[in-house]
């Protein structure tokens, strides 16, 4: 009898399961948007009895006419607010590549100008020189001011000690609307009568890391209270990762030193979750895997299978010429599926800037 049941009941069965498949797949009304044309329903009453208001500070409700209600179909959905400000996961942290060692700061140079000025007034170093165009701080000699000097960690005074003072750079960051900022410690004979040119080179590494740490926190604790320099504008103009065209081809320029370059790339590539297969630092090479979804999906062999290795398709190559690093992309030799390296460089641009 169990037997006999189950067979009398599985026709009507796959009859209702494949009805309401089609239903799912194709014949149900869209109705996303009957609620613009709804009535209005009874107000909601809250438990003493009372009718709740139409707009109060904990559920604000905005008012819509039958005049304005036809504009709300998807098509008119305002675009989602430019998020690129919150792209740091943290603030004010130092980072470091090779020898150099910097602030990374999720803010336009223009507001960030001010506080650096603030915290060299702050610590006793004071403000002898500047140049919104150079991006440049000069500090007043440090050896005349005892805050400057333990700042400094320098020792007791001596006639003939070399003239003390700092240098903070100011520039955009790699990542966009981001600033970093650099501090050296300089040497000279005699106190300088205009603004000593930036050196590019660490000058005394251990003050200079103790002196980000410092300007770190400083800028941490007066994040509530920031201004801006009109003067500074201009240094939000000049991004350090632009897209340009090479011998009729596109490719991407990055403005900093090789070691930062392949680093920023080699994040790039990580953030875009694009794997290496393989890397060669020496001619600036990343062996790629830029297969599409459908070049990777095993099918229904997938389900009896652990993840396909990477596959080398294409290439990401960095060129240092003329004081910058041009970034390339291709498709391997052996790869014949679809270029998809300009694809490729754009995705990456995404990411660095």
């Amino acid at each position: 009898m169990v037997v006999q049941l189950k067979k009398a009941l599985s026709g009507p069965v796959c009859g209702l399961c494949f009805a309401m498949g089609v239903t799912g797949c194709s014949l149900m009304d869209d109705r996303s948007e009957e609620y613009v044309n709804e009535p209005a329903g009874t107000p909601l009453v809250l438990g003493d009895g009372q009718v709740m208001e139409r707009n109060t500070d904990a559920l604000p409700i905005r008012s819509i006419g039958a005049s304005n209600g036809g504009k709300l179909n998807p098509s008119d959905i305002p675009r989602p607010p430019d998020m690129t400000s919150e792209i740091l996961e943290e603030n004010y942290i130092i980072e470091e590549v090779g020898n150099q060692s910097w602030v990374l700061v999720n803010d336009v140079p223009g507001r960030v100008w001010p506080s650096v000025a603030a915290f060299f007034n702050d610590r006793g170093l004071g403000v002898a020189e500047d140049s919104t165009q150079l991006g440049v701080i000069q500090s007043d000699v440090a050896n005349f001011s005892e805050r400057a000097r333990t700042l400094l960690k320098l020792s007791d005074i001596d006639s003939d000690e070399p003239m003390v003072f700092v240098q903070a750079r100011v520039t955009p960051g790699v990542r966009r609307k981001t600033t970093e900022i650099q501090v050296r410690k300089r040497l000279a004979s005699e106190s300088p009568e205009q603004l000593v040119q930036w050196q590019s080179e660490p000058q005394d590494p251990a003050i200079e890391k103790s002196l980000l740490a410092d300007l770190a926190g400083f800028l941490k604790s007066r994040e509530d209270s920031k201004s801006y320099s009109r003067a500074a504008l201009a240094m939000a103009s000049a991004p350090k990762v632009t897209m340009v065209t090479d011998a009729g081809e596109p490719a991407m320029e990055i403005n900093v030193s090789f070691d930062r370059a392949w680093a920023e790339v080699r994040r790039a590539l990580e953030e875009a979750k694009i794997p290496v297969v393989d890397l060669d630092r020496s001619i600036g090479q990343f062996y790629v895997d830029y297969r599409t979804d459908e070049e990777r999906d095993l099918g229904w062999f997938s389900w009896f299978s652990d993840e396909p290795k990477p596959v080398y398709t294409f290439y990401v190559r960095l060129e240092t010429q003329q004081e910058r690093i041009l970034v390339t992309t291709g498709k391997a030799d052996g790869y014949d599926g679809s270029d998809r390296s300009k694809r490729l460089l754009s995705e990456l641009f995404e990411y660095l800037y």
